[in-house]
């Protein structure tokens, strides 16, 4: 256990607590069995030791951090470890990466049943479905879910103040008031245009603007040939054509999927594009929107498929197009508030009752004119009036 309690102790030296994530505080550390998934370099590996050193307050002995892809677990089990820990004292367990261990949940289980007074966190991949491992932790497992950034966050990580997040009836219904409330500690503008090109991760800290696209790139990779490689057992030949499958939706989302095309450009069979894009859309690469009226089945074609994030869009095309981007903004931000997004008959986005239509500055009532309740989001302005709101105000819901 040396060896471990070594690289735990390594990395809480290495962490601050200058920022934190919001999930920090929404999350009920109490639980005796905690999931925090995410998308690769969302920041659940930090919020992990940011808990321990910072909040548990706990002694050492107490205490462990492991990543379930170290070598220490070549030549021993979860279970082992679990037990070695506990009779030396240890009562908290983190484990990362838990989807790069084979039979995670059924020793999951075994340790949650056989040691009563642990309480075990552990993190995943956005792509991993805990409820449908190999053991039932429906029953013990607490699952919260950390996305990127929301434009919120960027500002406070970048040091311009703390600023509150506002549901989204605030923004529809108030939203010039919070606006200026915001604009009395900065002019959102510039910094709104760098959020969308590279500060949608935590890794604006690790990397300058100009790397960005090269980390993004490896994120990719990783995602789809280890994270995905291990959660749906792809084959190297499966790795790759999902990664083309990627490439060819890069160039030209968001837009209306001919799935019979992209089979053909593949190579492969419709079902395996329409389970290629759930995937995708698990492991947070992709959006998939669906029409009001329209269920969500696995094999069934998306009405519009975009990227995630606006900073996938510009590492993939360094020219993307800008209302792309703009409705790629909206979509991701309105889906990391947990609101139940459909494409509508006309406009680009409905949440229940009201229909969101995107644009620039410019943008008109005209294509929304008949609709009883809707707004225009509207990029490149700082303040809005009567139904136009400013695009940068719907990056403060989360």
């Amino acid at each position: 256990m040396d060896v471990l309690y070594a690289y735990h102790d390594s990395l809480l030296h290495q962490i601050s607590d200058s920022y934190y994530r919001y999930l920090f505080d929404e999350i009920n550390w109490s639980q005796r069995m905690l999931a925090i998934k995410g998308p690769r370099g969302s920041g659940k590996t930090t919020l992990m030791l940011q808990y321990i050193r910072y909040k548990l307050n706990k002694p050492r002995e107490e205490a462990l951090y492991v990543t379930a892809d170290h070598y220490w677990f070549y030549t021993h089990n979860l279970v082992e470890t679990a037990d070695t820990f506990y009779k030396h004292g240890g009562r908290h367990l983190f484990i990362d990466e838990v989807h790069k261990y084979p039979g995670w949940s059924r020793e999951l289980k075994n340790i949650y049943d056989g040691y009563p007074d642990m309480k075990i966190v552990f993190s995943s991949s956005s792509a991993l479905d805990i409820y449908r491992g190999e053991a039932d932790l429906s029953r013990r497992v607490i699952t919260y879910t950390l996305p990127g950034l929301s434009f919120r966050e960027y500002l406070s990580l970048e040091g311009h103040g703390t600023f509150s997040k506002y549901a989204l009836s605030e923004i529809i219904g108030h939203h010039r008031d919070i606006a200026d409330q915001i604009r009395s500690q900065i002019h959102p503008m510039p910094s709104f245009k760098k959020y969308l090109r590279h500060g949608y991760l935590p890794i604006i800290n690790e990397s300058s603007p100009d790397d960005i696209p090269v980390r993004l790139n490896q994120i990719i990779n990783t995602i789809i040939e280890s994270d995905l490689a291990y959660i749906q057992d792809y084959g190297s030949g499966t790795a790759f054509k999902v990664k083309k499958l990627l490439g060819v939706l890069a160039e030209s989302t968001p837009f209306k999927p001919n799935i019979a095309a992209i089979a053909r450009k593949l190579d492969v069979s419709r079902d395996s594009v329409y389970t290629w894009l759930h995937h995708l859309e698990n492991a947070r690469l992709l959006n998939l929107l669906s029409a009001q009226g329209k269920g969500v089945a696995m094999l069934q074609k998306p009405d519009k498929v975009y990227l995630e994030n606006t900073n996938l869009a510009y590492a993939l095309n360094p020219n993307p197009n800008i209302g792309s981007i703009r409705e790629t903004f909206l979509f991701n931000q309105l889906v990391n508030a947990k609101s139940n997004v459909r494409l509508p008959k006309q406009g680009d986005f409905v949440i229940g009752d009201v229909t969101i239509e995107v644009g620039g500055s410019g943008k008109t009532n005209k294509q929304i004119k008949q609709i009883s309740y809707a707004v225009i989001a509207a990029d490149d302005i700082e303040t809005g009036s009567g139904n136009k709101i400013p695009l940068w105000l719907f990056g403060f819901m989360y």
